[in-house]
């Protein structure tokens, strides 16, 4: 049976499911689900979305999706079995199928417009967020809590006694599904994440369940070995997670680390407003569109996206969909190279435009990248910028922000594209596909544009923060005032966006005019050449095979000694934080009979926390030092 025809189910519902099976049960809940792709008969789909699994001859369990198109009670998920509803056969037909988004509270402005393209979780999506605002390592991604009755300068309300209790209960749930790893964090240890979730959710902690939600489809990749897992993915969900239950547990977190359930705009007043680039937005969980750059007058920076289900063909075809904002008569093409008045204006704390009844949007002509605004973002060195963004990582929660640099081209490097900036001593950076589906043209002009060793180039982009002096471009345009550089005709009003046009022979000046270039020659790659990788791997063998695979590690005859080339490097807490991690994973105390002393995880959790927070501060600086 392909579980692809299963319908998605909503943590809670997979949380009492698994609750109510008994121990025995419970031991037999992973083979269960496992075995539903091969040891039930073919699902049955019905027109209404109803599907039914039938085990052997007297069990059959049917799942009938709601009007959101889950199983959202626990009603919806019956089996005919005699031990129905707490029975294996239910759990593990639950087990199988996808998680669901959580629902996102509608926009209030937006919530009663007809002419809104898309709903919050759909927008969400756009950020892989799953339908949640609030994802970032930085408390005011969520925007902040509202002001208090005190005033702007009055001290920020506590957490209550219940979100506190809820993000102990995650803490203890992260903390035994990281002991336990991914080898062994099947379906009951994910139920007891998706309960904490639920209890986060109803606390009013978005954010930490948010988190949880990631987490715990992480581990269904490592377990399922999907070809988009990635063990440093996984690894930073757990730190996530676990960072921010320790805070809100502590009581002393500001509350904005509860975060936001949906979106909030303010009042924007008047808006003037100047397209950048767009952006195609694909999403792993189906949703497709594209997401247009704008930058208001006074360098404010903006954005209005239109994502929906659709995938790919939704990603390439919405570049040239009609904008849907306050009856503005323009595509997604014109308004990257155009502009917008707006009254009336909503925004959100970072930075989008919301589509309120009250909106009226006028289209204007639009600026190139030399005039006014647009042109300070090509003034400042990259290295300042990219500087400033590690050291507030996602202030607004909208991801890093834009930076542009003029470069020289030097010649591929892989699928990737090396240039240099066009500034005393400038970096050799990494220009590398923001999107590299093949069907999208970012990895077909970036070859074209390797393919002109020597070419000055102007690039608007986004910095890869976890890759050394690596920038994802978005849009090109050519150099003012050089003589090889692109050549593009006046429609595209000076830039060409990397997603969606594709460029042209004719769109290059002559090789012969080319100058003088040396060979391409990557830059200094500080993370690569660093021994952090050998707390790395600690660290992540972890969470492949729990706080057995790190006690194992650390049990060689000369166990410090590993750490040895970290302490040479200079990186001296690195080495003893990763010895102490070792050490702390091996120390399992026990009576006289053989029972352990101390069960619980919080101090592996906590040791294993406090190396992986230190080691993502380490690679920062190394980021940000390959830019310099």
């Amino acid at each position: 049976m392909s579980t692809d025809l299963l319908p998605p189910v909503a943590p809670e519902v997979l949380a009492e499911a698994v609750e109510h099976l008994t121990a025995r049960l419970r031991k037999k809940l992973d083979a269960a689900v496992e075995g539903c792709a091969t040891g039930a008969t073919p699902a049955e789909r019905a027109a209404d979305g109803t599907v039914t699994i039938r085990f052997g001859e007297d069990a059959v369990v049917t799942l009938r999706p709601g009007p959101g198109g889950a199983v959202d009670t626990p009603e919806r998920a019956l089996c005919t079995c005699l031990l129905a509803p707490r029975c294996l056969h239910r759990a593990a037909a639950l087990g199988a199928a996808p998680l669901a988004d959580t629902p996102a509270a509608p926009e209030p402005e937006t919530a009663a417009d007809p002419a809104r393209p898309a709903a919050t979780a759909a927008a969400a999506a756009a950020d892989g967020t799953g339908g949640q605002a609030a994802t970032a390592t930085s408390p005011a991604a969520a925007g902040g809590p509202a002001s208090p009755a005190g005033g702007p300068d009055a001290p920020p309300p506590a957490l209550s006694a219940a979100q506190a209790a809820a993000a102990v209960a995650l803490w203890r749930a992260g903390a035994e599904a990281l002991a336990a790893g991914a080898t062994a964090a099947g379906t009951v240890v994910q139920a007891e994440l998706l309960r904490a979730a639920h209890s986060a959710r109803v606390a009013g902690l978005p954010r930490a369940e948010a988190a949880t939600l990631r987490l715990v489809r992480g581990l269904r990749a490592a377990r399922e070995r999907s070809g988009s897992h990635r063990l440093a993915d996984l690894a930073a969900s757990f730190l996530e997670l676990l960072q921010t239950a320790a805070l809100l547990a502590s009581g002393t977190a500001d509350p904005a680390w509860t975060g936001t359930s949906r979106r909030s705009y303010r009042q924007g007043g008047h808006l003037r407003v100047y397209g950048l680039c767009r952006e195609p937005v694909l999403s792993a969980t189906g949703y497709g569109g594209v997401v247009t750059h704008l930058l208001s007058q006074d360098g404010g920076r903006h954005s209005l996206s239109d994502v929906r289900p659709g995938g790919l063909a939704r990603a390439k075809g919405a570049g040239s969909a009609s904008v849907v904002l306050g009856g503005a008569a323009l595509d997604h093409a014109g308004l990257a190279r155009g502009g917008l008045r707006i009254a009336g204006a909503t925004v959100s704390p970072d930075g989008r435009l919301g589509a309120g009844r009250g909106v009226r949007a006028h289209p204007m002509p639009g600026i190139p990248w030399t005039g006014e605004p647009a042109a300070a973002l090509f003034a400042r060195p990259a290295a300042e910028a990219v500087a400033a963004q590690l050291a507030d990582p996602d202030p607004d929660g909208a991801g890093p922000a834009l930076l542009g640099c003029d470069v020289t081209v030097l010649g591929p490097a892989g699928e990737d594209l090396l240039v240099r900036e066009d500034r005393p001593d400038g970096p050799v950076l990494r220009l590398r596909a923001a999107h590299p589906h093949p069907e999208l043209p970012h990895l077909e002009n970036l070859r074209r544009i390797a393919s002109h060793p020597g070419l000055a180039l102007r690039v608007l982009g986004r910095p890869d923060l976890d890759r050394a002096a690596t920038l994802r471009p978005l849009a090109v345009g050519p150099v003012p005032g050089a003589a090889y550089t692109l050549r593009l005709p006046d429609g595209l009003l000076g830039r060409a966006d990397l997603g969606y046009d594709r460029l042209q022979g004719d769109n290059f000046p002559p090789r012969s005019t080319a100058p003088q270039t040396p060979p391409a020659e990557p830059g200094p790659d500080p993370l690569a050449e660093s021994p952090l990788w050998r707390a790395d791997r600690l660290l992540e063998s972890g969470v492949a095979g729990g706080r057995r695979a790190v006690a194992e590690a650390g049990r060689g005859p000369e166990p410090l000694a590993a750490y040895g080339p970290l302490r040479r490097a200079g990186f001296t807490t690195a080495a003893e934080l990763a010895a102490d991690l070792a050490a702390e994973a091996d120390r399992r105390p026990r009576d006289a009979f053989g029972r352990l002393t101390d069960p619980s995880a919080d101090a592996y959790a906590w040791a294993w926390l406090a190396a992986a927070t230190h080691l993502a501060a380490a690679r920062r600086a190394l980021v940000a030092a390959s830019w310099d």
